[in-house]
């Protein structure tokens, strides 16, 4: 049977080709494990677990990646929170994600790479942008210039954003409605996880390291490359990460490897509540907790 996936780089839906024969390179993004995944979440993984399960019903190997983010901003803010190391807390909503996973018989991917166990694969691609001229630093972090990478905004356009020149942000999730250089390697903080980095000595900071921590985009690139190759099939997710995620992914990895990123960008709707997205920051979130708590199935749901 034909397989036909509506692809967000074409805004077309398509037929199927995988880029070698019978088998699939299928990259997914996973949790950011500083809460309970709710239910809007799950539904964006129970697409991913259909879409997988159809590909391979109709032969085909399918190699499936699932990130866990283990560092990031809100993980960092949290566990200061908490007052406990981030490895501690992200311990339990780890292990709270995959229960979740099999309590909705969602069938388990290849790889689950974790952001902090790849910390040398995100700092060779910063690299590559480094030396290409398409990253600099400024103030001890270092960002992607946008401007200099010509086809930013194909994959969400950028018609109904502001394209800022030569403005940089360096918060992980940042306002949708503007487009800006975003960072790829954030300067070490006091109270912070930090490693130590070999961007090369005298490019831009005079010394031989530049201690600090990745950014959110850069960590899937880094490990969607790792395992499935420079270019791959399918890269999934929820719609909202269209932008800035999705595309940042896109700018850091082509600039990075000069070949096309992914074939297949798949995106998952959101689930509504009362006419709004379910997100954790409208505070209108259910976790399969919650569903148990109301003598559901998580099954049924």
């Amino acid at each position: 049977m034909a397989v036909k996936l509506y692809n967000f780089l074409t805004r077309k839906k398509e037929t199927f080709k995988s880029l070698r024969p019978e088998q699939v390179g299928f990259y997914a993004c996973g949790p950011t494990v500083y809460n309970y995944v709710h239910i809007g979440n799950l539904r964006t993984y129970i697409f991913e677990d259909i879409l997988k399960r159809t590909l391979e019903y109709n032969g085909y190997k399918v190699n499936q990646v699932v990130n866990i983010t283990d560092v990031e901003d809100k993980i960092i803010r949290e566990s200061q929170k908490a007052g406990k190391s981030i490895s501690d807390f992200v311990k339990p909503y780890e292990k709270a994600f995959f229960d979740d996973l099999k309590k909705l018989n969602i069938e388990k991917a290849w790889k689950y790479p974790k952001a902090t166990k790849h910390i040398k694969e995100m700092i060779k691609i910063i690299s590559a942008l480094l030396k290409k001229g398409l990253a600099y630093e400024a103030d001890g972090s270092i960002y992607f210039d946008i401007s200099k990478f010509k086809s930013y905004g194909k994959l969400s356009g950028l018609k109904n954003r502001e394209l800022k020149a030569g403005a940089r942000v360096d918060s992980d999730e940042y306002d949708k409605t503007s487009a800006e250089d975003f960072v790829l390697w954030k300067a070490a903080k006091k109270g912070e996880p930090s490693w130590k980095a070999s961007f090369g000595k005298g490019r831009f900071t005079g010394r031989s390291f530049s201690e600090g921590r990745p950014g959110w985009h850069i960590e899937c690139s880094a490990m969607s490359m790792k395992y499935l190759g420079e270019t791959f099939d399918i890269h999934a997710g929820a719609i909202d990460l269209l932008f800035p995620h999705h595309e940042n992914e896109i700018a850091q990895s082509e600039g990075a490897t000069g070949k096309p990123f992914v074939k297949y960008f798949v995106e998952g709707e959101h689930l509504s509540v009362n006419g709004e997205k379910m997100s954790k920051s409208l505070g209108n979130i259910y976790s399969i907790r919650d569903l148990e708590a109301k003598n559901f199935d998580p099954f049924a749901f």
